[in-house]
């Protein structure tokens, strides 16, 4: 199944109890329709799970949109305050970046005042947000 939306948050890393790590974020969805001659827009949250590698994280910022491939599912529980709480969990098996970071990006380092420049001087990944990938890179 795919599904496509924005991201809330930024995406999070964390570990199960067996110290498993995973990639979670929020998505949400928006469904706009005509009813009466009226627009109405509604928006549904679903939970994101990716297991393959938390190397996406830093990718994965508020604001942008996402296409994901993979399953759903839906959780029932009880709160700390005993109501009871539902939710939509998606189980991603593939990535597509859609729109680049939302974020402002930092800016850039000066160069060294060296003309010399060697290999221990270049930084091995760039300061920018989104690493310089552009819309619609996969990850899977």
């Amino acid at each position: 199944m795919e599904i496509t939306g924005r991201l809330v948050a930024d995406a999070a890393v964390r570990k199960t109890n067996n110290g498993r790590e995973v990639t979670g974020f929020r998505l949400a969805i928006n469904h706009r329709y005509v009813s009466g001659g009226e627009r109405v827009e509604e928006t549904t949250y679903v939970d994101c799970a990716y297991w393959r590698t938390t190397a996406i994280a830093p990718y994965l910022t508020k604001g942008m949109i996402v296409e994901l491939q993979g399953r759903m599912s839906a959780s029932a529980w009880v709160s700390k305050d005993g109501e009871l709480r539902a939710g939509l969990n998606f189980h991603t098996n593939e990535i597509n970046l859609l729109t680049g970071s939302a974020k402002k990006e930092p800016e850039q380092e000066k160069p060294a005042q060296n003309s010399r420049t060697n290999s221990t001087n270049r930084r091995a990944v760039s300061n920018k947000p989104n690493a310089g990938l552009q819309p619609s890179k996969q990850f899977n």
